[in-house]
């Protein structure tokens, strides 16, 4: 079975799209392969992989990466986290054959522990949504 290929996308690449990325290789990593970036990256915030850690899901791979990094590459899901994403999405060089926006509320706006694991529980909620409708056998 071929995998199919999922990019997470917000702003900085240091939470949300990074906690998409983590959540779905947990979920169902044996049916797709997650990536994540940023129109703007910055680093993994420390509250993003404590909020990750505590649900038992591994962080040793992330890391920050810009959007640019994926120019002509294909995707079958494009995963949007917020509206600056949204915006350079239209400019990316890349495919995705669809294309979906959550808007996720920026825990780095709130700046506390709890933000964090209110998205991560956010973006659990919509992938378990969203993922009967997109796994194929």
């Amino acid at each position: 079975m071929t995998k199919r290929r999922v990019l997470f996308l917000c702003n900085a690449n240091s939470a949300r799209s990074l906690m998409g990325e983590a959540l779905l290789r947990q979920m169902a990593g044996d049916h797709f392969e997650a990536f994540s970036a940023g129109t703007e990256p910055d680093e993994p915030h420390a509250f993003t992989l404590e909020a990750l850690n505590k649900q038992g899901i591994p962080t040793e791979s992330l890391q920050s990466k810009s959007l640019d990094e994926f120019e002509n590459e294909t995707f079958d899901f494009v995963i949007v986290l917020c509206d600056k994403a949204q915006q350079a999405c239209r400019e990316w060089q890349g495919e995705a054959k669809e294309t979906f926006y959550w808007d996720i509320r920026d825990p780095r706006l709130i700046g506390k522990v709890d933000a964090y694991q209110q998205a991560l529980q956010e973006i659990r909620r919509r992938l378990q949504l969203w993922l009967p409708l997109h796994t194929s056998d």
